[in-house]
């Protein structure tokens, strides 16, 4: 029989925190745990697995709804391995989109320190793009996507 823990061993054991445990319990990702009579929390080996699992997850960046389905492949035997490494692939491919999204916001944000002299004076080509003050030099979403603003295009700011 395997040993019983309240949420804050089970927390210890598995890595994830109290606090998470019990989010995780309120979004429907994992399965309220059984009460004792007084109420607490109790966890057994089998749930501080899954939670291992979520966090190994969540460390890998896959977002709640991933985990959710990836929960439901781990406890389906039968499952195809290709279901999980299709969900594997899109996720790399959202990463790789991330990733492009942060080189664009720091080769701006490297360009601009660049333009910066960095002295005494006022003057700041960041503190000027940052504010739209850069004399039509726009900072433009590296991804396309409305909104997002990732960085001004190399050569959009001048030395003063």
């Amino acid at each position: 029989m395997s040993a019983v823990m309240n949420i804050g061993e089970a927390a210890r054991v598995s890595g994830v925190s109290a606090k998470m445990i019990r989010h995780y319990e309120s979004v429907g990702l994992f399965p309220e745990a059984a009460r004792s009579d007084a109420g607490y929390r109790q966890y057994g080996e089998r749930e501080v697995g899954t939670l291992r699992f979520i966090r190994q997850s969540r460390d890998l960046g896959f977002s709640i709804a991933q985990i959710r389905e990836l929960l439901g492949l781990w406890q389906d035997r039968r499952r195809p391995s290709r279901q999980v490494k299709a969900l594997a692939q899109a996720h790399i491919r959202e990463l790789d989109g991330k990733l492009r999204e942060l080189q664009a916001m720091k080769a701006t944000l490297e360009h601009l320190v660049d333009c910066c002299r960095g002295d005494d004076r006022p003057d700041c080509p960041i503190i000027e793009t940052l504010a739209g003050e850069s004399g039509g030099a726009a900072v433009t979403p590296a991804s396309g996507k409305p909104g997002k603003t990732s960085g001004l295009r190399p050569g959009d700011a001048r030395r003063p």
